[in-house]
């Protein structure tokens, strides 16, 4: 099976791939060996990354001591069978990998390696990937006439075409013991349901998001951590569910990239809860911008008109006066500190689409137009006359 097959198997609507040679970077959680040019110690070799379908991958032992690089086909061991796969790292890094993920320590606890996949193991694991879609629709249609409340995302054969594996969404516990039978009686295989989250599916699915580009959980992403409305509360945003949901239709797991940024920061700011009493009157807490280091207020309590900044050093200032009974004079001290005032301009549809282009070419072609235009007008004069 040619690699540009596998591409348009693995991520649906990719342009065909005339080249058969393996191109890193054309699959999902795609790894940068950024220790390649260390040298070896002679055990590199024995623990290898091997990757299968969307963001399934295992390690396994290189027992037969095989001269493998990244994008080699390879058999390795299954139960039961063989199954078929992707050398996707090599190296000191799969060590790193194998203890962040706190894969076990024994090597004996690793399937192994067969052998580098035959012109037959392909050729049968091509036929096993072309399979995978229409089993998955008609295994759809079986759990909908038993009556069973969840949803089969995809479908993953097999090397060897001996099993496959469903993966399913569901809410509640699903009694899927007659499902099973109707598969295997349906396909001839042995079944193995999987049970999977809804960002766990978004990743094999992948799709682009809000920002333009791929997916985090089907592009990078190996774990995934809980997200809150804490977070987004953390980071001063507005709880929208249209802006804050993924396609997944949870919160998106960006909001957790910035949240150390956000925490460091706010760490010394003074509680922002606490009125500020002044002998203007006493202004009330609205929004904090974190990185400029400025809390606004007010002095209606019911309403967020006429916001005024405060630096954070101010506020525990203020603070400080209105834990020893004393009130400044001003919210805003002028001869204490100034505030930057930070001007926008919005520059959209300012820059001309022809801006590149030779001025002298354009005064031509605006000549030529105009004579034709000329032209026209008195065709259309003859006319009427």
């Amino acid at each position: 099976m040619k690699e540009s097959e596998e591409n348009n198997i693995d991520r649906p609507g990719r342009p065909d791939q005339s080249d058969t040679k393996y191109i890193p970077g054309h699959y999902k959680l795609n790894s940068i060996n950024w220790l390649s040019g260390l040298p070896s110690d002679g055990t590199d070799n024995e623990i290898l990354e091997v990757r299968f379908k969307n963001t399934r991958k295992g390690f396994y032992r290189n027992v037969n001591q095989l001269r493998l690089d990244i994008g080699d086909i390879v058999a390795v061991e299954a139960s039961p069978g063989h199954d078929i796969g992707r050398i996707s790292m090599i190296g000191k890094l799969v060590n790193y990998q194998m203890r962040c993920q706190k894969s076990p320590l024994s090597d004996e606890d690793y399937k192994k390696i067969y052998r580098k996949a035959k012109a037959v193991d392909i050729e049968k694991w091509g036929e096993a990937k072309l399979l995978e879609v229409s089993t998955m629709l008609t295994s759809r249609k079986i759990a909908e006439d038993l009556g069973l409340n969840m949803k089969i995302g995809d479908v993953e054969y097999q090397g060897d075409k001996t099993k496959a594996i469903f993966y399913y969404i569901a809410n509640d516990r699903v009694d899927f013991r007659q499902l099973i039978k109707s598969l295997a009686e349906q396909f001839k295989v042995r079944i193995e349901m999987k049970q999977i989250g809804a960002r766990q599916e978004a990743g094999r699915i992948g799709g682009i998001g809000s920002c333009g580009r791929e997916l985090c959980c089907s592009s990078h992403m190996k774990s995934f951590v809980s997200v809150t409305t804490a977070h987004a509360r953390f980071q001063e945003l507005t709880l929208n569910p249209q802006k804050l949901a993924g396609q997944c239709s949870k919160l998106k797991c960006c909001l957790n990239f910035e949240l150390d940024s956000y925490a460091d920061k706010q760490r010394k700011f003074p509680p922002k809860e606490i009125p500020l009493n002044t002998k203007e009157g006493t202004a009330y807490f609205v929004k904090t911008e974190v990185h400029k280091e400025i809390y606004w207020y007010s002095f209606d309590q019911n309403s967020i008109v006429n916001l005024t900044p405060v630096t954070v050093g101010r506020v525990d200032e203020i603070q400080k006066l209105n834990r020893n009974g004393e009130k400044p004079q001003k919210l805003v001290d002028i001869n204490y500190e100034t505030i930057a005032e930070h001007s926008f301009e919005n520059t959209v549809g300012k820059e001309s689409l022809t801006r590149f282009e030779n001025k002298k070419d354009s005064n031509r072609d605006n000549r030529y137009r105009k004579k034709r235009k000329n032209r026209r007008n008195d065709r259309r004069k003859q006319g009427k006359g």
